[in-house]
């Protein structure tokens, strides 16, 4: 008897979310991003010049690359650098932390570093020195930014925060951390930037999906960026057989499927974690011929082959009427 009752509700249910999943548009409005970024050079191309170098981003720029993607660390006096860790081991052969040295006594790179996301590959490059985030902005003042944020440290995301309004770039740079916590105080610090989904807020997209509340659920970011172990054991863990999976390689199949019709617009691949950004969601307004909006790549050379169209910065205003002749 209870069956019979829940049928009909839940048939209703079952036909409004599949009604509504291809009609994204009546709750969710479009976002607007100021940008088109397609080539996503990660690290500044990491993978053809030294990782997070002034020359690196100099070089991605030169290959059309059409945002910068790179992390922030905080100096003991107070400088926000450009460094994906904040332990100096790695990328310097010095141990110790950014973080307990100030600016002008932080080591320079080492002249051969290794891709730890493709083993076995080195970058090399004149430029080794360590560089500000202000000089990023200073140098780069059009091109889009994403700017992670991996440390749980208030005075670091307020700097960042301090540079973006002072270069007045808040609609072009993007907040971007794993962390719930963390990406709570950035939007806190700046609600105008566009940030991306935490790694929670992903597995409860993915969960809304499945259970059919996808078009009921708030989406507040506007960039999404999601772990693909296939690519991860493609280029990381070669002789991990679960990540060879053949169900593990269909990953980015699926998950194209799962957001495929009409939330727009592709997918984003970064290799170092193997991920890849499936932006069919209303967040994103922007959507290429082939239905790959983003690619982030440590070889912004290669990528840049395919991409014809330099760097370009899209505004929300629309462009004027064409002219007529009579």
């Amino acid at each position: 008897m209870l069956l019979l009752l829940l049928a009909p509700a839940l048939a209703a249910y079952l036909l409004t979310s599949l009604w509504l999943l291809k009609r994204p548009r009546l709750l969710h409005p479009a976002k607007r991003l100021a940008f088109r970024a397609r080539h996503v050079s990660h690290r500044g191309g990491a993978g053809e010049r030294i990782e997070n170098t002034m020359e690196a981003f100099r070089h991605a720029v030169e290959c059309g690359t059409e945002m910068l993607e790179l992390d922030c660390v905080l100096t003991r006096d107070g400088e926000v650098v450009i460094s994906h860790d904040t332990n100096l081991y790695r990328q310097a052969a010095v141990r110790g932390e950014i973080g307990d040295l100030d600016y002008q006594d932080l080591p320079l790179y080492k002249e051969r570093m290794e891709i730890y996301f493709y083993p076995d590959h080195y970058s090399t490059g004149r430029d080794r020195r360590i560089p500000r985030l202000e000089e990023v902005f200073q140098n780069f003042p059009t091109v889009p930014i994403n700017v992670e944020i991996k440390v749980d440290d208030p005075r670091l995301i307020s700097k960042v925060s301090d540079l973006v309004r002072r270069f007045d770039r808040e609609q072009i740079t993007v907040w971007a951390s794993a962390s719930d916590k963390i990406m709570d105080q950035c939007r806190r610090e700046n609600p105008s930037m566009p940030h991306i989904f935490t790694q929670s807020r992903l597995i409860c997209l993915l969960l809304a999906f499945y259970t059919g509340l996808l078009p009921f659920l708030p989406l507040h970011e506007s960039c999404l960026e999601y772990p693909m172990p296939s690519i991860i054991g493609r280029y990381y863990l070669l002789n991990n057989w679960i990540l060879q999976f053949p169900l593990v390689v269909t990953d980015a199949k699926v998950f194209n499927q799962t957001f495929g019709g009409s939330w727009n617009s592709g997918l984003h691949l970064d290799p170092e974690r193997g991920a890849r950004l499936p932006t069919r969601l209303p967040a994103w307004s922007h959507r290429s011929h082939d239905g790959l909006s983003h690619q982030t790549t440590p070889l912004p050379r290669q990528l840049a082959s395919p991409l014809p169209s330099p760097p370009t910065i899209v505004t929300a205003t629309p462009p004027p009427p064409p002219t007529q002749h009579v």
